[in-house]
Parts: C-alpha cells; sequence; structure tokens
C-alpha cells in the first residue's frame, strides 16, 4: 500500500488514550493496514483515475485517494472477518488477528473498520460512491454466503460453474470492477459498461491463480500458509476438476477427510491429500482456465478503454491487470 494512502486511513483511526485497552484497541485497528499487502486494488483505482486524465495533486486526485483509502479500509476489515470465518492462522506472515487477540474482540476491530471505510467514502465527496460502495459489499458478502455455506453443509456435490459463479461474487467485483469503476468516477467520468465484464474475467483469473498459489506458492512470498485452503475446505477448480476424474477410493478417502473439523485433521494426511492435487494434472488445467480468463479479461479492459484520454496511463494500467491476473506470489 502507498504510504499516502496508509497515512489517510491513520489520520481516521483513534490513538489509544489513557486506558491500556484503549491504546490497545488502536494498535489493533492499525494492525493489518500496517502489515502492507501489496495494496492492488487501490492501484487499480488510481491507475484507472490518471487514464481518465487525473493529474496527481489535482483536486481529482484528492478525491480518488480518499475513494482508495476507503477501498485499502474495505479490504482489511473484510480479512479480519474472513480470517476468523475460515478459522485462518496466518495473514501477511504473520499470525492472523483472531489469533493474537482472540475472536470477540478481532470481531470488534473489523467491525470498527468498517465504520472508518465509510468515513473516508464521505472524505472523497464522491457522491455516486456511497451507492457503489455498497454494491460492493453486498455482492461480496453473497460470495462468501456461498463459500462459507458449501463448507458448513459440507456440500461437494458443485460443478466448475459453481465455482466461478461464487469467485465473480466474491472476488471479481471488490478486486476488479469496483475499483475500474470508482477510478472513473474520482475522475468525474460515467463509467464503461464494459468494465464488468473485463472484471469478472479478470478477477476469475486472479482468484483461479490464488488457488493454485495455495497449493504450490512460495510461503515466503505468498503470506499464507501454504494448503490452507484444505484445511480450510475450500472448494475450488482445482479439487472439482480433480474429484471429477478421481477413483472412487480417492474420492471416498478425499471427502472423508476434507469433511472433518479443522482441529480434527491430520497434518500427515493433508499433506498426501496436497500430493493428489500437486501430482494431478487438475493444477494445470486451472492454469490454463485462469490463462483464458485473463487474455479475455485484458482485450475487454483495453476495449473499454481505448478512449480514455491519458493513454500512457492506460497502458500502465493494462500492464498492472496483467500481472495481477497471472501474478506468482
Amino acid at each position: 500500500m502507498r504510504a499516502e494512502l496508509l497515512a489517510r486511513i491513520e489520520s481516521l483511526l483513534p490513538t489509544g488514550g489513557d486506558l491500556p485497552e484503549l491504546q490497545r484497541y488502536a494498535a489493533m485497528l492499525r494492525d493489518y493496514p500496517q502489515r502492507g499487502g501489496k495494496g492492488l486494488r487501490s492501484e487499480l483505482l488510481l491507475g484507472t483515475a490518471r487514464a481518465y486524465g487525473v493529474a496527481e495533486g489535482s483536486p481529482e486526485w484528492e478525491r480518488a485517494l480518499w475513494l482508495a483509502a476507503a477501498l485499502e479500509l474495505f479490504q482489511n476489515w473484510v480479512l479480519i472477518h474472513d480470517d476468523i470465518e475460515d478459522d485462518s492462522e496466518e495473514r501477511r506472515g504473520r499470525p492472523a488477528l483472531h489469533r493474537l487477540h482472540g475472536v470477540p474482540l478481532a470481531i470488534n476491530a473489523g467491525d470498527a473498520l468498517h465504520v472508518y471505510m465509510w468515513m473516508a467514502v464521505r472524505r472523497s465527496r464522491v457522491d455516486p460512491a456511497l451507492d457503489e460502495f455498497m454494491t460492493m459489499v453486498l455482492k461480496t458478502a453473497e460470495g462468501q454466503h456461498l463459500d462459507l455455506a458449501w463448507v458448513e453443509t459440507r456440500e461437494w456435490n458443485l460443478t466448475p460453474e459453481d465455482y466461478l459463479r461464487m469467485v465473480r461474487l466474491k472476488t471479481a467485483y471488490y478486486t476488479v470492477i469496483y475499483p475500474l469503476r470508482l477510478g472513473a468516477l474520482a475522475a468525474g467520468h460515467e463509467p464503461s459498461a464494459e468494465f464488468e465484464a473485463a472484471g469478472l474475467a479478470l478477477g476469475t483469473a486472479f482468484q483461479i491463480r490464488d488457488d493454485v498459489l495455495n497449493l504450490i506458492g512460495d510461503p515466503a512470498k505468498y503470506g499464507k500458509e501454504i494448503g490452507g485452503d484444505l484445511l480450510e475446505g475450500k472448494r475450488t477448480l482445482i479439487v472439482l476438476h480433480w474429484l471429477a476424474g478421481a477413483s472412487a477410493q480417492q474420492r471416498t478417502v478425499f471427502l472423508e477427510r476434507m469433511n472433518r473439523a479443522r482441529t480434527e485433521k491430520n497434518a500427515g494426511q493433508m499433506e498426501e491429500l496436497l500430493t493428489w492435487l500437486r501430482e494431478s494434472g487438475s493444477v494445470r488445467a486451472a492454469q490454463e482456465f485462469a490463462n483464458r480468463e485473463a487474455q479475455r479479461g485484458l482485450a475487454a479492459l483495453a476495449q473499454a478503454l481505448a478512449g480514455a484520454p491519458n493513454q500512457h496511463a492506460t497502458e500502465a494500467l493494462l500492464q498492472t491487470m496483467k500481472v495481477l491476473a497471472t501474478r506468482d506470489a
């Protein structure tokens, strides 16, 4: 995340007070933002504003910065809640917030950051941004519900299209579509109708790449536990592809182990499942699908931005999107 965005976020947050617990509270609110992250979503928003002619230091740039800060706040409070819902161990290379402070305090911190997100949106003075953020939050919540509900109900009778619908809701809208839309709005332009098709494809490619990295990524770069998706019982394109071709015996073993609670999953047995997935063609099939989605999305985005005033910034934005959709860390 840009230092200027972190500074804006921290300017909104409480500094503590005379009570040790309020000082601890203030530190908790700053924890995830200060851990960094790649700031990809805020960079997409700012890159889109530049493509539409916004110059740094202008009033429009100021509006874009506040919307970018709001987007980073959204990312951070959602991650706090997501880590609790998934019972995750790590976030950005350190223990998840609820592992450090307990679930009740972590939920409360996430709730507070949610409110500070709205404060940043208000600071932007971009009138349509309120509705944009409301729709973005609701779309993400729908996708998260599908993801969590399948785990809760032990539902494995799913198709690749079920997975794709979930990730488009959960990931594509807040990762790509709304950063593009908000960047255009900060510049005073009506967002292109083609942003949605481009963002759905690019967001899907991003999530599939994340699923792949969760199995074969470099732990030092990835920032989350390798194999965490299996421990959390995630339904991914890789797993669904593998299940469709697995032997009856392997399928039975896999589902029996995966339907256990995280605390009941044996590390050695999980490593065996990881080996099955890594040695199958399912990882490669997922990568190939992600590559096709990335190319389709990049072409659609290039078309959507063909008439943008700053084509140099447009090319930089397209390059950022390419890195996002084909990343290896």
